[in-house]
């Protein structure tokens, strides 16, 4: 008998011990869901390791302003006046050609359970130019990266999916979406060297510490972001299956105790250059700085 009641003990303590944790565990909002997608604002030291050009620093600025009913909405706008910026480690320190990329999205939670495990849709409008007035080619048929005038606009529909593994004790996203830019939205010197159709994949992995679960609103220590994106069309008599049109990017972030809303970082990013007029070059970089922290558990 004294067996069988410490077996029940057992048993009732496991279950309200996984009970528990499940309970503690951050039910995932739309505005949780887009930070994620959207991206985190960074900066980048003056230590760039690759073929990129000599740069002080390159910011990524990425502010959302959410259009929603309330917080527990199933469908949600997000404005991202996104802007991307590198300033060159020559005289002057000039800032060349930032990427200005304002656009809207839209996202919606196909399943109200409230639960870490969730899909949702969402389709963005986007715009992509560097505010430059300058002819595209230079007298010899070059890309003019300086002063050449680039402008394109897509639209994206997409999916995300999401979960808790309890195993890692970590959030879990995976996202896959299609980028088309409509030959009549874009500058008509881009046909035939950039690609009009791009398909993007990402998986991004938030490890959490016990004090993530016993506290609300606590980032997580580490995560690991991992993204491909496979260009399509006719793209300078690439072959179909030529790797130059498949970019990857692994990021690692690390939110020390001592900082409150930025953590460390280091990308390793191989495939085209996403710097406007830049796009013909291909990249091999391992860069390090700083990143937002604005995801809360």
């Amino acid at each position: 008998m004294r067996i069988k009641v410490t077996h029940t003990i057992l048993f009732i303590f496991i279950a309200f011990s996984a009970q528990s944790q499940e309970n503690n565990v951050q039910k995932f909002e739309l505005t949780l869901i887009s930070q994620v997608n959207q991206g985190n604002s960074y900066i980048t030291f003056p230590t760039d390791i690759g073929n990129i050009e000599p740069l002080w620093f390159e910011g990524n600025l990425i502010p959302n302003f959410y259009l929603r009913q309330s917080k527990n909405s199933r469908l949600m706008g997000v404005l991202t006046p996104q802007i991307i910026i590198r300033m060159y480690r020559e005289e002057s320190f000039p800032v060349r050609t930032p990427s200005y990329i304002p656009q809207i999205s839209v996202y919606y939670q196909l399943n109200n359970e409230r639960s870490a495990k969730s899909s949702n849709i969402f389709g963005r409008i986007a715009h992509h130019s560097n505010g430059q007035e300058d002819p595209f080619f230079l007298e010899d048929g070059s890309v003019n990266t300086k002063s050449g005038d680039f402008s394109t606009n897509f639209f994206e529909p997409g999916f995300i999916r999401t979960n808790f593994s309890k195993r890692l004790n970590a959030y879990q996203f995976f996202k896959t979406s299609l980028e088309i830019h409509p030959h009549i939205w874009s500058a008509k010197e881009l046909e035939g060297i950039y690609s009009n159709v791009r398909w993007h994949n990402s998986i991004s992995v938030f490890k959490l510490s016990d004090e993530n679960l016993k506290q609300t609103h606590k980032p997580a220590n580490l995560s690991v972001k991992a993204e491909t994106t496979w260009h399509f069309g006719d793209i300078n008599n690439w072959s179909s299956a030529n790797l130059n049109r498949l970019d990857f990017s692994l990021t690692f972030y690390y939110h020390p105790r001592f900082f409150e809303d930025i953590g460390l970082f280091v990308q390793y990013y191989n495939g085209a250059d996403y710097y406007n007029m830049y796009f013909s070059h291909q990249l091999s970089v391992l860069r390090f700085g700083f990143m937002t922290d604005k995801l809360r558990f």
